[in-house]
This record gives structure tokens, sequence and C-alpha cells, in this order.
């Protein structure tokens, strides 16, 4: 017989799985579902519920192609537009005081993932580090960053920004429920790789958010994704008439998206993002749009004007991050070719500039990391400058490559780091990647990070052998094995991005 726990939220009393050193509540929905007549709306309180709900299994996925949902060799979690939910991991053992809260946000571009990956569980950092972990779901792709507003009618209403306004939502459950499951409420962290770790960045640039974290990690942000809000409208046409829809007909965009299936929107949006692609390498166009309402900047220009939350941050990148994208999946300018399309709209001279910090162009190894540099690493050097100048800053590279990875020709590529940061080295990934060797140094890194993450989370400061970055020592953790420390590492390559902003459709 398992064993189970009763906690009473705000809402009703969710009952959890009991094992043997963690508690698991799974699926605990933080907002009404999405659906019907609420499709494209904010968030909206949970509709309370009586007696005991089940929070043993996960629910479902975000909207989004099948893959993107993949837990296991040959399994997927069902995806559906009722996804609005969240995950909590806890030590069994009591605490005499409430735990610090890290809650997680997942990567996949804003278009696939979920919380239910066996990587994201959290149980080994609860357990090493004495906190509660918070996983989350949030609308994905065209239910949650397609920006459909302009088709509002005052009878059927659409807003933007959707999967940015679940975030918050989601930590307003925690602000109010986390107590309950032994947390503390003044003393949550946010922490996300890739897209979530852009998410992270947003949510220091939304007002709404204020209040409900109190410091920020972001693993390999794409920090400078945004939609300005011409840009945003364009591609809401295009997505629109991909859907065989008339954009110029409010009536028929308003039945087009309230009657046409979850399924066909999801593809005709991915026929446009594949399109986007193409013509703009790097340019991801499902993300947050400058709305002027709910995100009143863009994150990189509001960790620039100064107007960010002025909360600690940790943030940083892989070395390698291009190669995973070069090796599987399609988009980044990872190529001479995109490369030059990336240069030639953003300016005279920069072409020339850049390539001449990477020696050896355009080899196809240095094109590659030219392009993970673009998308991943140029916009983290702007946010570590100017967030240095208004709050803690903590800026790291990760560096650590076994040997299969190198024999694999990705090195330390993005989305590595998520396996020390989980201490998943006895997991199938952990064993994989220490499959030709290199299982003390996976050891080493994961203590490395597993020790100054939840040393930020529990104090707001990683370790004190870590210094703040600022911008005349530009100061950077590199996680190897050995972990040493740089002082602005890659100068050469850093000044020649310098004022290079990502592209835009218009």
């Amino acid at each position: 017989m398992v064993a189970t726990t009763d906690i009473q939220t705000a809402d009703g009393i969710v009952r959890g799985r009991r094992g043997r050193r963690v508690l698991r509540w799974r699926a605990v929905p933080y907002a009404a579902p999405p659906v019907g007549e609420w499709r494209f709306r904010a968030p909206r309180p949970v509709q309370p519920w009586t007696g005991v709900r089940d929070a043993t299994e996960f629910g479902f996925a975000a909207m989004q192609h099948r893959s993107g949902a993949r837990i296991g060799p040959r399994q997927y979690q069902p995806t559906s537009e009722d996804s609005l939910t969240l995950n909590v991991t806890a030590p069994v053992a009591e605490s005499a005081t409430p735990r610090p809260v890290m809650v997680f946000i997942h990567g996949g571009g804003y278009l696939m993932g979920t919380s239910a990956l066996g990587l994201y569980s959290g149980a080994r950092l609860a357990l090493r580090g004495d906190v509660i972990v918070v996983s989350i779901n949030y609308r994905l792709g065209a239910f949650g960053y397609v920006d459909f507003s302009e088709f509002s009618t005052p009878e059927r209403p659409f807003e933007s920004n959707l999967g940015l306004r679940d975030q918050v939502a989601a930590l307003e459950w925690v602000r109010r429920n986390i107590a309950a499951f032994g947390g503390d409420p003044d003393n949550v962290t946010v922490f996300g790789e890739s897209a979530g770790a852009h998410a992270v960045l947003a949510l220091f640039a939304t007002p709404a958010a204020g209040g409900l974290f109190h410091r920020g990690i972001a693993q390999s942000p794409p920090a400078d994704w945004a939609m300005t809000a011409d840009d945003a409208r364009l591609f809401a046409r295009r997505c629109l008439s991909a859907l065989g829809a008339d954009p110029a007909d409010p009536t028929d965009a308003v039945r087009a998206l309230t009657e046409s299936s979850a399924n066909d929107i999801r593809k005709a949006v991915a026929r446009v993002l594949s399109q986007v692609l193409r013509e703009h390498p790097g340019l991801f166009a499902a993300s947050p749009v400058v709305d002027g309402d709910f995100l009143p900047q863009s994150p990189i220009d509001a960790f620039t004007d100064g107007t960010a939350h002025q909360l600690p941050l940790i943030i940083g990148t892989c070395r390698d991050e291009g190669t995973l994208f070069a090796r599987f999946a399609d988009g980044l300018p990872t190529n001479p070719q995109r490369l030059h399309t990336v240069f030639t709209r953003a300016g005279e001279d920069v072409e020339s500039r850049v390539t001449a910090a990477y020696p050896g162009y355009p080899q196809n190894s240095v094109a590659v990391r030219m392009g993970g540099d673009y998308v991943f690493w140029r916009p983290s050097v702007t946010v570590m400058e100017t967030h240095s100048r208004h709050a803690p800053t903590y800026a790291y590279r990760y560096d650590f490559a076994p040997r299969a990875l190198q024999l694999a020709k990705v090195g330390a590529t993005h989305a590595t780091d998520l396996v020390p940061v989980f201490g998943a080295t006895d997991g199938p990934i952990g064993r994989a990647f220490t499959a030709a060797g290199g299982r003390h140094g996976l050891q080493v890194v994961t203590r490395q990070f597993q020790d100054n993450w939840l040393e930020f989370a529990r104090t707001g400061a990683p370790l004190p052998s870590w210094p703040a970055y600022t911008e005349e020592r530009r100061t950077t953790l590199i996680i190897d094995d050995p972990t040493r420390l740089e002082h602005d590492p890659d100068r050469a390559k850093r000044l020649a991005w310098q004022g290079i902003r990502a592209s835009t459709l218009t």
C-alpha cells in the first residue's frame, strides 16, 4: 500500500505520495483550465473543490508536438490545453524552520517540454539542500506565446503573454500555499534553463511578478528574445492565415481561434515558426511580447535601463551551446550562410568584426561556436553587465565535457548542465555521459553546481569562493574539473559582439 500525505491548500486538500526520503505532489492546479471560452485568456483562479484531490500522478503536458512531451524511451505524456499544474517535492524529514523554495521553469524554446520529465523531479536537490522544489507547466507555442489580442472583440477578448502570465500565477500559488508544504514564501528562488532561463529574466522585467520571488538563476538564456508589438501582430496574422482564416475579417479570426481544434492551431503556428526561422535564423517568434502592459519592456531592455527587479541573479551559459542544435535541431545560425544572414541584418562591418574574433572561420566547428555565442552568450553578457550595476550578479560558464560528449562532438553543449544541477549522476543520462569515463569529474561539477545553487537559494549569494561580477573585472566561474575563476573570458569575442542585437521581423 502506498503511503500518502494530505495537505490543505487554499483551494482544497491534495493527497501526495510518500517515498522513503521525499514527499511528492503532482499535477496540483494553480489556475483554472484555460479551455473553451477561456482559450487565449489570462489564467483564472482555481475553482475550489471538496473532499481530497489525488495528486500522486502527473496530468497533462501543455499542447505541443508529441515528441516534445517525451518522458521516457518510448513514453510520451499526453498533451492538453488543460495543463496549468505544478509539482512539489519536499524532504520527508521534518524541519524546525520553513525551507527555502526553488521554483523550476523548464525549457524547450517556448514550444515543447514538460515538468514531468524525470530529470526535473528535484528529489536529489531537495534532499541535498533541505529545500522545497516546485516545477511548473505553462502554456507553450500557439497557446502561450502568440499574441492574438489584435483580434479581440467585446464579446470574445484575447490576451497577450499567456505563458508569462501562467508563470506569475504559479508564483502566486506558491506565495499562498507553499507554507503548508513546509516552504518559506519569503525565500523563493526561480531557476530555469534555455527558454526557462529566459522566463526567469522575463519575470525580472514583469511588474506583476514583484514580490513573488527573491532571486533568480538563468542557465543558458537567449536573453534578448522578445517580440515588439508590431512583430507580434505580423506573426499572429501569418499564423491566422496558415490556419485558413482571413486576418482582415474579425469575425473569421474569432471563429478560427475559438472553433479550430487545438491540434490544428498548433500545427498552423508550427508551420509559420519554421518559415520565420528560415527567413531570420535564430529568431524565435513564439516568445514574450512587449505589450506595453503586462510586459512594458523587453527583458534585456529592462535590465539595460535598470527597471528590472533589482534582485540577486546567477546567469551563465555552456561553452559549446551551438553543437546540440547543429546536430539535432534546426533554426539557429550555426553555419556560415545563416550567420551571413544575421550579420547582414545587424549592420555594416559587423560580419568582418565578429569573424575576425573567431580564428578559423568559416570552418564548420567555428561557425557552430559562433552561432551558439550569438544566441546565448552574447545577450547574457549584456545582462551580466547591466544588472551588476544594480544588484548582485554572478556569472558562470559550464565547460565540463566527459569523453563520451567529446566523442559525440557536442562537448559542453546546451542543456548538459541540467544533469549536475539536478544531481542525476546515477540516472540514465548521467551514466550515458560517463560511459567512456569522467564519472569523478561529473561528481565534482555536480557538487560545484549544487553547493552554489543551494547556498544562493538559502542566502541570496553563492559560496564565498565565487565573487560577484563587475564590469571592471568580469569575474566568471568556469565550472569544470577543476573549477576555476577567470576574469573577462573570451574578451576579444565579447568586444566583437558588443552592441549587436537580435533581429526582428520588420
